[in-house]
């Protein structure tokens, strides 16, 4: 992704729903609906992994962003207009 500002929102909304997925019911009580409730023993070998990557997914864009902010800012090593 180019664009930094959508690495972080794409980041952080994984990060949001893969929490709610995994300290809630929320994917519990979706799988039993659909009738997959055999699947619920083992989300938490892939969710909690998931978890993970989308955290330190959302540590690097930040640091991404902050760089790209950091060299973008005009620097006037105080010359005033």
């Amino acid at each position: 992704m180019k664009d930094p500002k959508t690495l972080v929102r794409a980041s952080i909304f994984g990060t949001i729903v893969l929490a709610l997925c995994c300290f809630t019911p929320v994917l519990v009580v979706v799988l039993g609906v659909v009738g997959m409730s055999a699947l619920t023993g083992y989300l938490d070998y892939v969710l909690l992994p998931a978890l993970a990557v989308f955290i330190g997914l959302t540590i690097y864009a930040i640091r991404r962003k902050r760089q790209a902010d950091a060299c973008c800012t005009p620097k006037f090593n105080g010359i005033t207009k």
